[in-house]
C-alpha cells in the first residue's frame, strides 16, 4: 500500500468511526428519553439495562451507517481541497478517481458487512431488543412507599405511613387497608410503628406492626349500617405482602419470535409463501360466500321463494297469493342484500389487513439489500461533493450530510408507506435510491472532470451570458421587420 493510500485511510476513516459513533450515541439518547419513565424506579439491575441499550444500538445500525460514511466522505475530501492536497495529487498525476479508490474498496466492505449485518444479526438483535424491552416496560415499579402517600402497587391492599426514619425501615403512623377479600369487605390496620424488612429473595415484604388496632368496613348485605364495630387491638403483629410480581421475569423468544423483523431473507420467503396461500383460500371461500348469498337475495327478489318467520325454511308459492307474503319475502331480500353488503366489506378489510402484513414482508425483504446500496449511494454523493466544495471541517460537511440523507430518508419514508399501502409494488422501497442516483452520477462527472459546479464566478458568468443572449432576442424581436431581414 502506497503512503498516499495510507493517508486517504486515515483522514477517511478517523470521521467515519467519529460520526457513526455520535450517530449511535444521538439515537440511543433519543430512545433513552422516550423510555426513561419504564427504566427509572424500578430497581433494575445496571446488567439489563446495559444489554437493553446494546440491543437498542444494534438496530440503529442501519440510519447511523449510511449517514456517517456521507459525512465522512464529504468531510475528507472537502479537506483534501480545502488545504490544497488535492491540488498537489492532481499536479503529481493523480486523478479524482484514483484518490477516491481507497475510500470506494472500504466502503464496498462495509456494503458486504451491512448486508450481512442486516441479515444475519440484526433479526437476532431486534428479537432481543424486543423480549428485553417488553420485559423492561412490563415490570412494576420498586416498592417505594413514601410518606404521607398512598401505596397501591401490592394488590389487595393500600399503604399509607405518616413519616419514615432516615434508614428507611422504622415507620410510623401505619394505616393499611386489606382488600384481598374484596372490596365489600375491608380490614383496616392502623399501628403507630412498624418495620419493614424484604425477605432474602425480594419476593415477600414483611411488616412487624407494633400498638395498633384493626377493626373490619363492610359494605355488603341489607344491614351492615347497624352493624357494631368491632375492634382488636394487638402489640405486635406481623404481615407479609407477595411481591413477586415486582421481580424482573424474563419473557420466552416464541412471544416475538414469529415477526417479520426478526427473520432473515430465507425466512422471509418462506413466511411469505404461507402468507399469500392463507390469503388466496381466503378470497376464494369470501367469493363462494358472496355467490351462496347472492343467489339467494336473487330468488327471494324475484318472489320465487318465501321465508317462514318461524322456521326459516323457504316455501314455494303463487305470484298471486297475497301481498302480505310478497312484502316479507321482499323484506327478506332486503335483509339477505345487506348482509351479503356487510360480509363483502367485512372479508375486503381483512383482506386488505392480510395483504398490509405481507407487504411488510416484502419491505423487510428489500431493506436487507437497500441498506448496503444506501451505503454505496450516499458516498457516490458525498465524495464528489466534497471535492467539489473544497470545504472541510464540520460546518458545511454537516450541513450538506444532513440535507442530503433527509432527502433521501424522506423520499424512502413516502415509498415505503406506498408500498405497504399495495400502491406501488415492493420494487417502491428502491425509489428513494433511484432518485438519488442521478445526483450521484453527476456530482461525479463534475468531480472527475474538474468542473466548477459550486464556483460562484463560474455562475455568476453563465448567468450573465443567459441575460445577454435573451437581451439581444429581445432587440430582435422589437426591431422594425426590415431590420430584422438584414
Amino acid at each position: 500500500m502506497k503512503k498516499i493510500d495510507q493517508l486517504i485511510l486515515r483522514s477517511f476513516v478517523g470521521p467515519l468511526v467519529l460520526t457513526f459513533s455520535i450517530s449511535v450515541f444521538v439515537l440511543l439518547m433519543q430512545f433513552v428519553w422516550k423510555y426513561i419513565d419504564d427504566l427509572v424506579g424500578k430497581g433494575l439491575e445496571f446488567s439489563v439495562i446495559a444489554e437493553l441499550l446494546v440491543y437498542a444500538s444494534a438496530t440503529f445500525v442501519p440510519m447511523a451507517l449510511p449517514i456517517a460514511i456521507l459525512f465522512a466522505s464529504i468531510m475528507t475530501m472537502g479537506n483534501f481541497g480545502e488545504k490544497y492536497e488535492l491540488v498537489a495529487m492532481k499536479a503529481g498525476g493523480i486523478s479524482v478517481s484514483r484518490v477516491m479508490m481507497p475510500m470506494t474498496l472500504v466502503v464496498l466492505l462495509l456494503s458486504g458487512v451491512a448486508f450481512y449485518f442486516s441479515n444475519n444479526i440484526m433479526p437476532t438483535a431486534m428479537l432481543k431488543y424486543r423480549m428485553t424491552l417488553y420485559d423492561v416496560t412490563r415490570k412494576k415499579p420498586a416498592v417505594n412507599i413514601r410518606p404521607g402517600e398512598y401505596y397501591k402497587e401490592i394488590e389487595g391492599y393500600v399503604i399509607r405511613v405518616g413519616s419514615k426514619d432516615p434508614d428507611g425501615r422504622i415507620l410510623h403512623d401505619v394505616v393499611i387497608y386489606d382488600h384481598s377479600q374484596g372490596m365489600s369487605e375491608t380490614t383496616v390496620i392502623i399501628a403507630k410503628q412498624g418495620v419493614m424488612q424484604a425477605s432474602a429473595d425480594n419476593r415477600y415484604l414483611r411488616f412487624t406492626l407494633n400498638d395498633g388496632y384493626s377493626y373490619m368496613e363492610s359494605s355488603s348485605g341489607e344491614n351492615h349500617i347497624r352493624r357494631p364495630l368491632t375492634t382488636i387491638g394487638f402489640d405486635e403483629q406481623t404481615i407479609t405482602f407477595d411481591i413477586s410480581s415486582f421481580a424482573f421475569n424474563r419473557s420466552g423468544e416464541d412471544l416475538f419470535k414469529g415477526s417479520y423483523q426478526m427473520m432473515n431473507i430465507a425466512q422471509l420467503d418462506t413466511a411469505v409463501h404461507a402468507l399469500e396461500e392463507n390469503l388466496a383460500d381466503h378470497r376464494m371461500k369470501a367469493r363462494e360466500d358472496a355467490v351462496i348469498s347472492l343467489h339467494a337475495w336473487k330468488k327471494c327478489k324475484n318472489g320465487t321463494t318465501a321465508v317462514t318467520a318461524d322456521t326459516g325454511i323457504y316455501t314455494h308459492y303463487n305470484p298471486a297469493q297475497r301481498i302480505e307474503r310478497r312484502k316479507r319475502a321482499y323484506n327478506y331480500a332486503i335483509n339477505a342484500a345487506s348482509s351479503t353488503s356487510k360480509d363483502i366489506k367485512m372479508h375486503h378489510d381483512l383482506q386488505r389487513g392480510d395483504q398490509e402484513y405481507i407487504n411488510r414482508h416484502h419491505i423487510e425483504w428489500q431493506r436487507k439489500y437497500t441498506l448496503s446500496v444506501a451505503c454505496l449511494l450516499l458516498f457516490l454523493i458525498g465524495a464528489p461533493f466534497g471535492s467539489i466544495v473544497r470545504k472541510g471541517g464540520l460546518g458545511l460537511p454537516l450541513v450538506a450530510s444532513v440535507l442530503f440523507f433527509v432527502l433521501y430518508y424522506v423520499i424512502g419514508m413516502i415509498a415505503e408507506k406506498a408500498v405497504r399501502e399495495s400502491a406501488i409494488g415492493p420494487v417502491g422501497m428502491w425509489i428513494s435510491t433511484f432518485a438519488m442516483l442521478p445526483i450521484g452520477i453527476v456530482l461525479t462527472v463534475e468531480a472527475t472532470t474538474d468542473s466548477s459546479l459550486f464556483d460562484g464566478a463560474t455562475w455568476k458568468r453563465r448567468f450573465m451570458q443567459i441575460v445577454n443572449f435573451l437581451k439581444h432576442l429581445f432587440i430582435r424581436q422589437t426591431a422594425p421587420s426590415h431590420e430584422r431581414n438584414t
